[in-house]
């Protein structure tokens, strides 16, 4: 620990003080206290894409895929083709930051973080992919020349309510046997929400689970909990990119508006949600008012025909039994029990006097 500076030395990423950059040489590298908490989220987009979207740190986008795509070929190598520029999101609300990248099977990759679930995701995963797909095919190239196009998307809302894995994984399957059509089109789903691991047994989960719970708790933890935590140094690299952008005052401004933006975004989304339950629930009302007059009439009509029939029953009875048919207006304030002992009287009568 160097008291003076209050910086220790350590694995964990480096942000060098005297040129503000880091440095990932495997030599010991100088980081800010291991008591602060890093605090800055992944899961904003922008530091998002500036840790696994550089060049510079492609260990740590290699280590992401590797575990996210276990049961594939293993890439060694991958190079970003849109990789992060200083002015991504600066002042674009409506700027992509995913990271697209290819490997060394040739393989197009895409990875984004998405912290809302707007209409029409699903629609929105399937066209991105095959727009990604279909974009390699130029004049004169033939089919067989199609690379696969493999997208991931991290989510910090469940997408699938009902599912409780991690990670789910899309494919162009026959529904009834599983038999895969080609592998060419992946959607890989990481829905952080359903991660049950915790802090006493990360160290050990699998290492997609390990970079999920990074990804949900990086801003709160701190060098010494990245230390303990991980065994990846490639995570302990992430972390050094989301501390040095703490401490860069261009990126930590950037990362703030992003932030800005998501939280502005998801509370727009959430009130088009409430106001879209609020206007249901009032359509609803009406048509149930409605349905409820209209039905209160026909049962109106039924029951008013069934007392008009009763009345007309009783002035009849009267009438045979050479008595006075009573008039509606005198039987108006019968109900439907005195009017029923009415009839049965008057049927009694006639039948005795039969």
């Amino acid at each position: 620990m160097d008291s003076e500076r209050g910086y220790s030395v350590g694995v964990l990423g480096c942000y060098t003080a005297s040129c503000g950059s880091l440095s990932w040489w495997g030599q010991k590298r100088v980081c800010g206290s291991r008591n602060m908490a890093i605090g800055i989220s992944p899961t904003v987009d922008f530091a998002f894409k500036l840790m696994l979207g550089s060049p510079e740190h492609s260990g740590v986008t290699i280590h992401f895929l590797n575990s996210v795509l276990v049961d594939q070929p293993k890439i060694t190598h991958v190079e970003i083709l849109n990789p992060f520029l200083g002015k991504d999101g600066e002042d674009d609300k409506l700027s992509v930051l995913d990271i697209l990248a290819t490997d060394e099977h040739g393989r197009l990759l895409n990875i984004e973080m998405q912290t809302s679930l707007p209409a029409g995701m699903s629609q929105r995963l399937a066209y991105y992919a095959s727009s990604v797909y279909v974009g390699q095919l130029h004049e004169g190239n033939q089919y067989t020349e199609l690379r696969p196009a493999i997208s991931i998307c991290v989510l910090t809302q469940a997408m699938f309510p009902r599912s409780s894995e991690l990670h789910l994984d899309f494919r162009l399957r026959e529904s009834s046997s599983g038999l895969i059509l080609t592998d060419d089109l992946q959607i890989h789903l990481l829905q952080l929400n359903n991660l049950r691991v915790m802090a006493e047994n990360v160290y050990h989960a699998l290492a997609a689970e390990r970079w999920a719970y990074f990804l949900q708790n990086a801003d709160k933890l701190t060098p010494e909990d990245i230390r303990r935590l991980f065994p990846d140094e490639e995570i302990a690299e992430a972390a050094g990119v989301l501390e040095m952008i703490s401490q860069t005052p261009e990126q930590l401004m950037l990362y703030n508006a992003r932030l800005k933006f998501q939280r502005d975004e998801e509370a727009r989304l959430q009130k088009a949600r409430e106001d879209g339950i609020r206007e249901g629930e009032a359509r609803g009302e009406a048509r149930g008012e409605a349905r409820g007059e209209a039905r209160g009439e026909a049962r109106g009509e039924v029951r008013g025909e069934a007392r008009g029939q009763k009345l007309g029953r009783i002035t009849l009875l009267q009438e045979l039994l050479g008595i006075r048919p009573s008039t509606m207006a005198e039987l108006a304030g019968y109900d439907e029990t005195q009017l029923n002992d009415m009839t049965d009287q008057l049927q009694d009568q006639l039948r005795s006097r039969g």
